[in-house]
């Protein structure tokens, strides 16, 4: 066998270029091949997007896709399929990197390929570089604080509604729902039960060119919210 490589989980941010760490910029500017995801309905990665101010010209950049399915047994034949082949590179000796928007363990295709890796392939060295996720960008873009004292932050998916959200009800003060475009008007109706709707904001996009804040939620009800959206909700708080 070769020398091994090694390979990056990176990740970029939360959409603008100049959020990505300087350490990240570093591994960008030496690694041979970068990975980064995509829905097998396109071959489009924002993560790729976001990186490409830092990369060499000459660096190869391979889009690997995913099924965007509920089906467990088709996602993780992705998986597997992906990380065979992201191990073939890095056996080969190749410093190699996998992009991904915001934190690579948060919410992360990454997530799962390190799954994967540290199952069938455990002798490929992996090193993974944290990022700023795009909850952190968005509490800053609108200058309200996360989480204070005593206080309790939940961060959780909002892909299936407001259920999560009903359960903690009075327990936490603090929450975030990210994936928050699909069922949006559920997401308003369990933020308006658990008392957090006035202290409500959505944004989507942050820090891309076409970002938008939405502090009245229920504009958001009556037209489809674009798919990079997350709630920010504090209970009875001030909204900063």
């Amino acid at each position: 066998m070769d020398t091994l490589g090694k390979l990056y989980g990176i990740g970029v941010g939360p959409g603008d270029a100049d959020l990505i760490t300087v350490k990240a910029v570093k591994i960008l500017g030496l690694v041979e091949v970068i990975f980064t995801a995509s829905s097998s309905e396109n071959d489009f990665s924002l993560a790729l997007e976001i990186a490409r101010p830092h990369l060499r010209d000459d660096v190869d950049t391979r889009i690997l896709s995913f099924p965007m399915k509920k089906d467990r047994s088709v996602m993780n034949e992705a998986w597997e399929k992906h990380a065979a082949t992201i191990a073939g590179e890095v056996s080969k000796g190749l410093q190699v990197a996998f992009l991904t928007l915001g934190d690579p363990l948060t919410y992360s295709t990454f997530g799962y390929i390190l799954q994967k890796l540290d199952k069938r392939y455990p002798h490929i060295p992996i090193e993974t570089i944290p990022g700023i996720t795009s909850f952190q960008a968005s509490a800053a873009r609108i200058n309200t604080p996360l989480v204070e004292g005593e206080e309790s932050l939940l961060v959780t998916s909002g892909a299936a509604g407001g259920d999560n959200l009903r359960k903690i009800d009075g327990k936490i003060e603090n929450v975030v729902l990210l994936k928050a475009y699909k069922h949006l008007p559920d997401i308003v109706d369990a933020l308006e039960q658990c008392d957090m709707l006035a202290t409500s904001t959505a944004i989507s996009r942050c820090g891309r060119d076409d970002e938008s804040i939405t502090r009245d939620l229920a504009e958001l009800v009556e037209r489809r919210p674009d798919y990079w959206t997350l709630v920010i909700a504090k209970k009875n708080l001030q909204r900063g």
